[in-house]
């Protein structure tokens, strides 16, 4: 298991590591500035939440670790953990098209709502990661 003690860090490549779903009660970080944004994350074992100036990043339900998250506006990675199954959401652009991939498999492409949601379920069993991949159709 490798969740974040600190709720989030820095990473030495340069990516984002956050949230802690072994916390029996909920827990947040407030001000935690990255690239001149200030980020936000709320976690415990029931739900994981990354907000970014204020706007909504990421939520998975039950909690999760993500560690390596990095963004660029055409494509989002990370890798997962949990203690099960979860299911996470992501802010994107509204009503585009996204293919996810899981361990390298595409899993399909999915299309985020009119706020710019897209929602994933994946089976995850404890202690192992699960690399996730988001990018936008062109």
């Amino acid at each position: 298991m490798s969740v974040v003690e600190q709720l989030i860090r820095r990473e030495d490549n340069g990516s984002l590591s956050f949230g802690n779903y072994l916390l029996q009660t909920k827990t947040k970080k407030s001000d935690f500035e990255y690239e001149g944004d200030l980020y936000k994350v709320k976690t415990f074992q029931e739900i994981t939440k990354l907000e970014k100036n204020g706007i909504f990043v990421y939520e998975s339900v039950p909690g999760s670790t993500v560690t390596d998250f990095t963004a660029d506006g055409t494509e989002v990675a990370f890798s997962v953990e949990a203690a099960k199954d979860i299911g996470f959401t992501l802010e994107l652009e509204p009503s585009q098209e996204y293919k996810v991939f899981l361990d390298d498999v595409e899993l399909g492409t999915m299309k985020t709502n009119l706020g710019g949601k897209l929602n994933v379920s994946i089976e995850l069993d404890e202690g192992k990661k699960a690399a996730v991949k988001v990018v936008k159709c062109s």
